[in-house]
């Protein structure tokens, strides 16, 4: 192993005082309580006084990998399976199986988000309060068994309900997620491991897009309701399995070895976040509704999703306005999610890769959804609304590149909010954001606008525009403060000293947030 000197010495009284032009903004707080300190703080204090052997840092990656990654895929890819049933089922007799008219299957979307907007809160608080592997996999467990009673709902308001609740229980998953991300890989290393989970979304379209046999059954049930036991039964035993598998920290992970432990919580510490802290602090609330960056992203996040619904729960029924039969409505989804799938990969790919690249790789994707708006606007559809199909069938699968932008956006908060409490405080408002685009959405759809759909697709314009518009402010917000506090540190230019580094990172394991922590860089 190297012997050279680790940049995090745990010195007994590394914590004790803390005396630099850096914290500045915690005088008075110098001495650290229990209630300050990570939940991973007393493995961060048994690290050595060594250099980590990259080597070790890369097996210990490398189990995390093909341990935790795969639970998340799983889950992220039922999650929208049993999200987007309704959508599949829409062309195989759901609309005439609950007995839907006019704007009650566009409600029947919205109503989702609804419970998922409502339980944002609740399970932002609970997610910090509980063991954040068992909470998911339980919240799983329930939306997997909502969906299998889904085909008892034979009206509206029965529908109404069962999507609600599914909102409510599947509202854990997303800010969950980002929460164990910055618990298990560094900042350079989310970006394409959140990509990689929510890539699974572009692979569940394709899974749906191959159900077209199911058309062909004819005895026993509807078809639509097999979509829905299907799903519902695949999830159930999926989230046994991660309630079995799923660490809550890494202290707790069973597939790492004591020395594992250590170095998977020293990796995270580099990132200045910390790991956990269960403690709810008033103070990092109110930060947080200070912080320009929880409104940019908030602003962001409803421009990103108003445009989803032609994107998953409406693609059916737009791609029958384009004059498509019940079959090629469900296969000609297919390349649209292959576009999704392939571009998240490589958006991960270079961000993780190329240093400071995440605002460009989010601002290139949204000007390619433009430009494919502005076709599906502009193109002439004839008095039938067929004309150009083709011209606006791929338009509207390159759309899919909008996957790209919200997905690194999550990484702004996994890698550029620090402090527990702002941390999914930040993530609640971004995914309150993420329910009121999708609640918009569906209703931009107005039944008697078929088949243009006219409002639909100038509202996703419109949409495209705001949110690649927010992305350059953020860029030029974080860039600013980086350029900011380069200047401040004076003494060694635009690099922190050794000892301010140290610092920096203590204060990471203190839960000091990125506004307190003058060490903390955005990544941009």
């Amino acid at each position: 192993m190297n012997e050279k000197k680790s940049a995090i010495e745990a010195t007994p009284d590394s914590v004790v005082s803390v005396s630099s032009p850096l914290s500045t903004r915690l005088e008075g707080r110098s001495s650290a309580s229990s209630r300050d300190l990570d939940d991973a703080y007393e493995l961060y204090r048994r690290q050595d006084a060594t250099t980590l052997d990259p080597e070790e840092a890369h097996q210990v990656l490398r189990r995390i990998d093909s341990h935790i990654l795969p639970l998340l895929m799983g889950t992220y890819l039922l999650q929208y399976l049993d999200k987007a049933t309704v959508n599949f089922a829409s062309v195989f007799g759901l609309r005439e199986g609950a007995n839907l008219h006019g704007q009650d299957y566009s409600w029947s979307l919205s109503i989702f988000y609804f419970g998922y907007l409502i339980a944002q809160w609740p399970a932002g608080y609970l997610l910090q309060r509980l063991p954040v592997g068992k909470f998911i996999g339980s919240s799983a467990l329930v939306w997997g068994m909502l969906t299998i009673v889904t085909p008892a709902c034979k009206n509206f308001a029965g529908l109404a309900v069962n999507r609600f609740l599914l909102g409510c229980s599947e509202a854990v998953v997303n800010p969950g997620f980002v929460l164990v991300l910055s618990m298990w890989w560094r900042q350079d290393e989310q970006p394409m491991r959140l990509t990689t989970y929510y890539s699974m979304n572009g692979i569940a379209g394709i899974c749906g897009g191959l159900l077209g046999y199911i058309g062909h059954i004819t005895s026993g049930l509807a078809p639509w309701m097999y979509i829905f036991l299907i799903f519902g039964s695949i999830t159930l035993a999926w989230a046994t399995m991660f309630l079995i598998f799923m660490p809550d920290l890494p202290s707790t992970a069973r597939f790492l070895n004591d020395r594992q432990k250590i170095v998977a919580v020293e990796r995270v510490a580099m990132n200045k976040q910390g790991v956990k802290n269960h403690h709810f602090k008033t103070y990092q609330m109110w930060q947080c509704l200070r912080d320009p960056k929880t409104w940019i992203l908030f602003v962001m996040s409803i421009a990103s999703q108003i445009p989803n619904a032609a994107q998953s729960s409406f693609t059916s029924i737009v791609l029958e306005t384009f004059g498509f039969d019940v079959l090629e409505t469900q296969y000609l989804q297919i390349p649209g999610n292959v576009v999704q799938f392939c571009s998240l990969l490589l958006s991960g790919w270079i961000s993780s890769h190329f240093p400071n690249m995440r605002c460009t790789v989010m601002l290139i994707g949204n000007l390619l959804c433009v430009g494919s708006a502005a076709a599906l606007v502009g193109l002439p559809v004839g008095s039938d609304g067929t004309e150009n199909r083709w011209g606006r069938l791929v338009a509207l699968w390159l759309c899919s590149f909008s996957s790209v932008g919200f997905s690194l956006s999550l990484t702004v908060v996994s890698s550029n909010v620090a402090g527990y409490t702002k941390k999914q405080l930040t993530g609640a408002f971004l995914f309150v954001g993420y329910c009121i685009g999708n609640i918009i959405g569906p209703q931009t759809f107005i039944d008697s606008e078929a088949p243009f759909y006219t409002s639909a697709y100038i509202a996703i314009l419109i949409s495209y525009c705001v949110k690649t518009i927010m992305v350059i402010v953020l860029y030029l917000y974080m860039w600013a403060v980086n350029k900011k506090r380069d200047r401040e540190a004076t003494t060694y230019g635009s690099r922190l000293s050794a000892e301010q580094e140290k610092e920096a990172i203590e204060q990471g394991m203190q839960d000091v947030t990125e506004l307190d922590n003058k060490g903390f860089r955005y990544v941009l």
